[in-house]
C-alpha cells in the first residue's frame, strides 16, 4: 500500500535530502504535482500544498477520492484509470476547470453540481456491470448546464442523451462506441447547443441510419468536425438550403390541405351523385355490360318422365321413339329401321 503524503513527495525530491530547512516552503509554492503510475492507493493530508493546481495521479490504484478540499486553487485533476467507484469530496475545488476521471469504474455522473468553473468533463470507458450503462444526476447536469464545453463519454453503454440537452454551452461532445440510434432524439438534443464545434458519433448504430451525416450537419450548423472528418462549409450552405426549400414546400402543401385548395384525381367521396362526371362514364361502362348469367354456362331442365324397362335400366330415346312408331306412326319405326337419325 502506497499512501500520497508530504512524506512520499519529500522522498521523490532528491535535492532536498540535504535541504530539509526548505522543503515547508518549497510545498507551499507548489503549483504541479505528478505522481502518476506510482501504485498509490489512497490520498493522505496535503493541506501544505495550498497553491496546488494540476495534479496528476492516474494509472494508480485509488479507491476513493478524499482529502482534496485544501486545494481551492486545483484546476486540473488527473485521477484516471484507477479504482474509483463514486465521484465524493470535490464540491470544496471551486477552480477546477478540467476533471477526467476515465478508465474507473463509476456507474453515476454526481457530485459536480457545485463546481461553477468546470469546462471539461472526461470520464469515458467506465468499467460498467453487465448489462449497466452511465447514468446522469440532474442535479449534476442542470449545475454544469452553464460552464461545462467538453464532454468525453466514450464507451459507456450510453443509449439516449435526452438530459444532457440542457448542457448549451457544450462545444465538443465524444460519445463514440455507445447504444445511440433514435436520430429524432439527438437532432433534438443537438439543437439545444448551438455551439457545438466537433462531435464523434462513431460506433452508435445511428452512424448507419441513412443520410446521418446530412441530418446532423443540417441541425448542428456551426458544426466543423464530424467524426474525424472536417465538414466542408460549402456542402454545410447547401444541405441547409435543401431542407429550408424542402420545409418551406411542405408548408405549402398543408396549408392548401387545411384551406381545401388541394385536389386530387379521385374524390374521396364515393358516393357519387349523378351530377359527377364519373357517375355517367361508370353507369356507361356498367351499361356495355352483360348480364351476369350470359357468363355463366346454361343448363337445360327435362321436362319429360325418364323412362326405364323392367330392370330399372333407362330406356334411350330412340327406342322410345320406335316403340311409339311402331304404335302410333309406321313411317317412323321404317325410318328409324333403316338407320335414319331422327
Amino acid at each position: 500500500m502506497v499512501h500520497l503524503n508530504v512524506d512520499l513527495i519529500a522522498k521523490s525530491s532528491n535535492h532536498f535530502k540535504s535541504k530539509r530547512d526548505y522543503f515547508t516552503q518549497y510545498l507551499k509554492k507548489l503549483t504541479h504535482l505528478n505522481f502518476s503510475n506510482r501504485n498509490i492507493d489512497d490520498i493522505d493530508d496535503l493541506s501544505m500544498c495550498r497553491n496546488l493546481t494540476v495534479l496528476y495521479l492516474y494509472d494508480n490504484q485509488i479507491t476513493h477520492i478524499r482529502n482534496l478540499s485544501f486545494a481551492s486553487n486545483l484546476t486540473h485533476l488527473y485521477i484516471q484509470n484507477n479504482n474509483i467507484t463514486h465521484i465524493q469530496n470535490l464540491s470544496s475545488l471551486q477552480k477546477l476547470s478540467k476533471l477526467f476521471l476515465g478508465g474507473n469504474s463509476i456507474t453515476v455522473v454526481e457530485g459536480l453540481e457545485q463546481l461553477k468553473e468546470l469546462k471539461e468533463l472526461h470520464i469515458e470507458c467506465q468499467r460498467l456491470p453487465a448489462g449497466e450503462k452511465l447514468l446522469f444526476d440532474p442535479r449534476t447536469v442542470l449545475g454544469l448546464s452553464e460552464s461545462l464545453c467538453v464532454l468525453n463519454i466514450k464507451k459507456n453503454n450510453i443509449d439516449e442523451i435526452q438530459d444532457l440537452a440542457v448542457l448549451s454551452k457544450l462545444t465538443h461532445l465524444f460519445a463514440a462506441d455507445n447504444h445511440l440510434q433514435n436520430m429524432q432524439e439527438l437532432e433534438m438534443v443537438f439543437s439545444q447547443w448551438p455551439q457545438l464545434h466537433r462531435m464523434d458519433l462513431r460506433g452508435n448504430p445511428v452512424c448507419h441510419k441513412p443520410k446521418y451525416r446530412d441530418q446532423i450537419i443540417t441541425v448542428c450548423k456551426k458544426l466543423e468536425d464530424l467524426d474525424g472528418k472536417e465538414i466542408n462549409e460549402l456542402s454545410r450552405q447547401f444541405l441547409i438550403n435543401w431542407k429550408a426549400s424542402k420545409e418551406a414546400k411542405k408548408k405549402v402543401k398543408d396549408e392548401k390541405i387545411m384551406t381545401g385548395q388541394m385536389t386530387y384525381p379521385f374524390s374521396a367521396d364515393f358516393n357519387l351523385g349523378p351530377q359527377h362526371p364519373f357517375a355517367y362514364n361508370y353507369a356507361d361502362f356498367l351499361g356495355k355490360r352483360k348480364p351476369l348469367e350470359y357468363g355463366r354456362p346454361s343448363m337445360k331442365i327435362r321436362s319429360d318422365p325418364v323412362q326405364t324397362d323392367r330392370k330399372g335400366v333407362r330406356i334411350q330415346k330412340t327406342a322410345v321413339i320406335a316403340g311409339l312408331a311402331s304404335e302410333e306412326n309406321p313411317k317412323i319405326q321404317s325410318r328409324s329401321l333403316l338407320g335414319v337419325t331422327l
